[in-house]
């Protein structure tokens, strides 16, 4: 196979939005562990965002973007799990998922089910493998909990909300407004709390009785750590999976005991998924509950590649609900 050529976004500086560049890129044949894809559509996350602007540091010139769909073009030598015209997609990759052709670790990637659309497919693939990992990995949910979960409007936060409701778990969303409250709690939050209006603490408490949570999933950060200490009942974990407001910093760990002897981690969906048959797994859990219509994605925004600045802009704004997509046909 000879190369071939894709559109492609690059960046050579870190910095704001305007540091994304359309460009062609060339793309050599796959190694012998890669398979070519020629790309539907790519997903974006805030991790991105990090990437972007240097907070997560990569050696430049380097692509945007880890989670993508589409069809095989070529395969490598190695990769015995994959054939040229499957419909596969990943959701952890190398960077540079925002191109309309691209190589990818055949590790990374895993084959379509027949009802899943491209366009879902790059929406889910990252936030719902994020929420596999969190629901039945990090803490495993079983049924007849009270969660909090913050930001339960976003990508993720829709997901979790749906996935919450399929094990029978009453989530508790925070949202920053009423239209955002009214699509977590359509999406399966049994309540939600706008912490824009409300103070999270004193409403979890009104809403559990006085009892607070045995967990906590947060992918705010710096602006939701103080609250989500405080809504935790004792010896419950604090499960901090995401900077959006920025990262958690300076952190004096006696807080723990002080706010009831709690546990604390910082995971993150690389090493749940580090295999190609945990990442398999994973995958046939999610793809099994979207099947059965128990997870219907919300794709509240598609752009072209050569939007992908105004993409990043509003992702950053928190002006987005639901997934936002790179539409690359």
């Amino acid at each position: 196979m000879a190369s071939t050529i894709a559109k492609a976004i690059q960046l050579e500086t870190h910095g704001g939005p305007e540091v994304l560049k359309l460009v062609d890129l060339e793309v050599p044949p796959p190694g012998p562990k890669e398979v070519t894809i020629r790309q539907h559509a790519a997903g974006l996350n805030f991790i991105d965002i990090y990437y972007r602007t240097g907070l997560y540091p990569h050696p430049l010139p380097h692509g945007l973007g880890s989670e993508g769909a589409g069809v095989v073009e070529a395969v490598g030598s190695e990769v015995t799990h994959l054939k040229k015209g499957d419909r596969v997609a990943y959701g952890q990759s190398p960077l540079g998922a925002y191109a309309t052709v691209r190589n990818v670790p055949g590790v990374n990637v895993v084959k379509l089910p027949k009802g899943i659309s491209f366009d879902d497919a790059a929406a889910m693939m990252l936030k719902g493998l994020t929420v596999q990992y969190l629901f039945r990995q990090t803490y495993r949910l079983q049924g007849n909990e009270t969660i909090l979960f913050h930001a339960a409007a976003g990508g993720v936060g829709l997901i979790a909300c749906q996935w919450a409701r399929a094990l029978g778990v009453k989530l508790i969303g925070t949202v920053s407004s009423p239209e955002k409250a009214e699509l977590a709690k359509a999406h399966g939050a049994w309540a939600t709390i706008d912490y824009s209006r409300e103070n999270v603490p004193e409403k979890l408490l009104e809403l559990t009785g006085g009892k607070k949570v045995p967990v906590v999933y947060d992918g705010v950060g710096k602006d939701t750590w103080e609250a989500s200490l405080d809504c935790i009942e004792p010896r419950g974990l604090m499960v901090s999976f995401g900077n959006a407001s920025g990262p958690v910093a300076g952190v004096n760990v006696g807080i723990l005991n002080q706010k009831g002897c709690l546990y604390l981690t910082r995971p993150s969906l690389g090493l749940h998924i580090n295999t190609l048959d945990k990442l398999q797994a994973a995958s046939s859990e999610l793809f099994d509950l979207v099947a059965k219509k128990k997870i219907k994605l919300n794709i509240g925004q598609r752009h072209p590649l050569a939007e992908v600045g105004e993409a990043h802009t509003q992702l950053a704004a928190r002006k987005t609900t639901g997934a936002t997509i790179l539409t690359l046909d």
